[in-house]
C-alpha cells in the first residue's frame, strides 16, 4: 500500500466554510481545443466547496482509505523539521499546489528513496526539481488546462484594474472619500492600447481572446508560433522574442514557465526598453521577473503599474518589497484557485492517483516527467539543464 503526501494551504482564518456564496458551479465540459475535463471514476466531493485547503484534502481521504492507502495532510512544509519534511521519508507519492508550493528539491528528493510519483494539483510543476526528478525516475504530472481559463481570467481583471486605476478609487471609497481627481488622475482607457504576452500557450491565448472585444492591438510572442489562422482570426501580431516585443506594448502579459530561460527575463535592461508608463502583469512565476528591478522601476515611473499573484518564496514573508511598491495590484497566489478550478483540480488529481494505482498510463497531457525525460506538457514548455 502507498503513502500519499499532500501539502495543502491552510483552512480559512474564520474556520472550514460551513456555506458557501453560490449553491452550484456553471457546467463546464470541455476546454477550449476540445481536451476533456479531468474523468476520474468517482468523486468523493461536492463541486464548489473548499477543496484545497487543508480539511478540504482534495476531496481524497475516502477514495484512498478505501483502497487501503495512507494520506498524510498538512500545511507545515517551510520551518526546519517541518511536517512535510519528516513524513517525507517514506512518502510512495507527494501532492502540492502551485499555490502553496511543497519544493520538491534535489535534497529533498534524494532523501525520499521511496518516492515515484509527485503531482501537481493545478497547473506549473517548476516547484520540483525536474532535473533531480529524472535522474531518481520520478514521474511528475499536473492537471493540465484545469485552472487555465481561470488565471486567464485574473489576468484581464489586473490588466483593467491597474489601467483604470480601480484599487486606490476603491480604496478612496472605503476611506470615506470622493476626491474625483486623485481617482482619475492615473486612470486610461484600455482601449487601442497594444497589450502583448510573453508566451502564447493555453494561459497566454486565453488572455489574448478575452482582451480582444476590448479593441486593443495584440502582440505575442512564443516559442511555438500559432497557427496562421489563429493570428489572422485575433488579428496578432508575432515577434521572434520577448525583446523585440516589449517596446511596442502598452501592457505586458507574462504567462511562461519558469526554467533556465525565463528566469529573470524582466530584469533592469529589459524593463528600461518597454514604454515609459507600461503596465506588467505576472500570474506566471515570480522569479521570471527581477523583484528589486520591478521594485526600481516603479518607484521610477518606468512601469506605470505591477500585477500578479505569484511571489517567491510562497508564502511571502511579511517585509517582502512587493507589497509595499507603489501602483502595485498584488494578490496571494490566488488566480488558479477558485472553487471551479478546484473542482477540476481536484478531479485531476483522482484521475492521475487511479490511473498510477492501477498501473494504467496517465494521460500524456497531465505528464511533466516520465520514465527518465520531459514528456507530455514538460516537453512542450520546460527545458532542464543537462
Amino acid at each position: 500500500m502507498a503513502k500519499i503526501l499532500c501539502v495543502l494551504y491552510d483552512d480559512p482564518v474564520t474556520g472550514y466554510p460551513p456555506e458557501y456564496a453560490r449553491d452550484d458551479l456553471p457546467r463546464v465540459d470541455h476546454y477550449p481545443g476540445g481536451q476533456t475535463l479531468p474523468t476520474p471514476k468517482g468523486v468523493d466531493f461536492t463541486p464548489g466547496q473548499l477543496l484545497g485547503s487543508v480539511s478540504g484534502e482534495l476531496g481524497l481521504r475516502p477514495f484512498l482509505e478505501a483502497h487501503g492507502h495512507t494520506l498524510v495532510v498538512t500545511s507545515d512544509k517551510d520551518r526546519e523539521g517541518s511536517v512535510f519534511d519528516q513524513e517525507l521519508a517514506d512518502a510512495d507519492v507527494v501532492i502540492s499546489q502551485p499555490f502553496w508550493p511543497a519544493y520538491l528539491t534535489a535534497e529533498r528528493i534524494a532523501r525520499a528513496p521511496k518516492l515515484k510519483l509527485a503531482i501537481t494539483a493545478g497547473i506549473g510543476s517548476d516547484h520540483v526539481d525536474l532535473d533531480a526528478a529524472i535522474e531518481h525516475g520520478v514521474t511528475v504530472a499536473e492537471v493540465t488546462y484545469c485552472n487555465s481559463i481561470s488565471v486567464a481570467e485574473h489576468v484581464a481583471m489586473m490588466i483593467l484594474s491597474l489601467v483604470r486605476n480601480y484599487l486606490p478609487s476603491y480604496q478612496t471609497v472605503l476611506d470615506g472619500g470622493w476626491n474625483i481627481a486623485d481617482c482619475v488622475s492615473r486612470s486610461y482607457d484600455v482601449e487601442g492600447m497594444h497589450v502583448g504576452t510573453v508566451a502564447a500557450g493555453r494561459i497566454g491565448l486565453a488572455v489574448l481572446r478575452r482582451m480582444r472585444p476590448f479593441d486593443v492591438h495584440l502582440h505575442y510572442t512564443d516559442r511555438h508560433r500559432l497557427p496562421r489562422e489563429i493570428e489572422e482570426e485575433l488579428n496578432l501580431t508575432f515577434h521572434e522574442t520577448t525583446a523585440d516585443m516589449v517596446p511596442h506594448c502598452d501592457v505586458v502579459t507574462i504567462n511562461a514557465p519558469l526554467h533556465p530561460e525565463t528566469e529573470g527575463m524582466f530584469d533592469d535592461q529589459l524593463i528600461g526598453t518597454m514604454k515609459r508608463g507600461a503596465y506588467l502583469i505576472n500570474t506566471a512565476r515570480a522569479k521570471i521577473c527581477d523583484r528589486d528591478a520591478v521594485v526600481r522601476a516603479l518607484e521610477s515611473g518606468q512601469l506605470a503599474g505591477y500585477a500578479g499573484d505569484v511571489w517567491y518564496p510562497q508564502p511571502a514573508p511579511a517585509d517582502h518589497p512587493w507589497r509595499t511598491m507603489p501602483h502595485h495590484g498584488m494578490t496571494p497566489h490566488i488566480s488558479g484557485s477558485s472553487l471551479s478550478a478546484q473542482a477540476r483540480y481536484a478531479a485531476g488529481t483522482r484521475e492521475i492517483l487511479e490511473a498510477w494505482m492501477g498501473g494504467t498510463p496517465i494521460r500524456e497531457e497531465y505528464l511533466i516527467v516520465d520514465k527518465g525525460r520531459l514528456a507530455g506538457a514538460g516537453a512542450h514548455s520546460y527545458s532542464v539543464n543537462k
